[in-house]
């Protein structure tokens, strides 16, 4: 990114993806103008946080079989919270096209901090604090985040406190290729991306550690069931279903796996427990909001009094009632 400078925080800015978008409206600088895509977006947490509005319509949707360059003019933001190379690397923008965002509208302020698997992303990365903690400084929302870390710490510590002494289950986590679900894309939740950081915090083992199946890079590689039944992982987590009904997973996900011969010898489906695996991007909010659903996903006996996330704090750091 090099040096950016902002003269004083945005108060009309975009995002590309929701990690960004997330820490933007945790640390009070209102909601973005622009999204990836809507069903990426967890903003059904917001909705638990009392006293707290978001309006999901005034987003714009910037992903329509790409990312056109003059939606930015339409929005005129003054700062886009996205990583440029993602911009290059996906959508076929030029380093041109970036520099005339930059000096027509503002500045690029972001790293692809969602997983550590792109070849194209050869510098340093960050984990979701620290991507945050630079947030709050071009917002110059400093107590806020503070006030953040203070309630993540908190959490961290009712896990450790929580968590069964006993071996931890392993877990694979896929995002289906098809419905009913035959082929799949691999996740690693060891490579320390923003997108899995829940499942490492809940002290899960990576089913794939000890196998050779990388990491999903949008290359479109693709798993059978036949290697989910050879890794026969204890906790099976799928993604591609964010935001769906507990009836809706079961019925295009959950039944289709008990009915087949052969996925239903594997070991989490057998003993129920495939879950899913959420969404792929979240900054501070929708981290709590997707952790404490995980913890009572997985360990329901540890977790189903836990609150690890306090909906009512939350809300009033965001309203600066703290």
């Amino acid at each position: 990114m090099g040096a950016v400078e902002f003269d004083e925080p945005p108060e009309e800015w975009t995002a590309l993806l929701p990690s960004y978008a997330d820490m933007g409206f945790a640390l009070g600088g209102g909601q973005t103008l622009g999204i990836q895509g809507h069903d990426r977006y967890a903003t059904e947490a917001y909705d638990e946080l009392p006293g707290v509005e978001f309006d999901e319509s005034a987003v714009r949707q910037l992903n329509d079989n790409g990312v056109d360059k003059e939606l930015f003019y339409e929005l005129e933001a003054e700062a886009h919270f996205m990583e440029p190379n993602q911009l290059r690397n996906w959508y076929g923008w030029s380093e041109s096209d970036v520099e005339e965002i930059e000096t027509a509208l503002g500045p690029f302020f972001g790293n692809f901090i969602r997983r550590r698997s792109d070849e194209w992303h050869d510098y340093r990365y960050y984990d979701l604090y620290e991507a945050f903690e630079l947030m709050a400084e071009v917002f110059q929302a400093r107590e806020r985040y503070e006030a953040f870390v203070d309630l993540h710490d908190e959490m961290l510590a009712t896990i450790d406190e929580r968590l069964p002494a006993e071996e931890r289950p392993n877990a694979m986590l896929v995002y289906p290729a098809d419905l009913p679900p035959t082929e799949f894309h691999p996740y690693r939740f060891d490579d320390g991306g923003v997108s899995t950081k829940q499942w490492r915090d809940l002290g899960l083992t990576d089913a794939l550690v000890a196998s050779d199946v990388g990491h999903y890079t949008g290359d479109g590689g693709t798993v059978d069931l036949e290697t989910i039944i050879e890794v026969d992982p204890d906790v099976l987590l799928v993604r591609g279903q964010e935001g769906v009904s507990e009836s809706a997973f079961r019925e295009s996900i959950i039944e289709p796996l008990r009915e087949d011969p052969a996925a239903s010898e594997v070991t989490a489906v057998q003993d129920g427990a495939v879950y899913n695996g959420g969404y792929l991007d979240q900054g501070p909010i929708i981290n709590f909001y997707q952790t404490e659903r995980a913890a009572k996903d997985i360990y329901p006996d540890a977790f189903a009094d836990a609150t690890l996330f306090d909906r009512e704090r939350v809300a009033n750091i965001i309203t600066g009632d703290f």
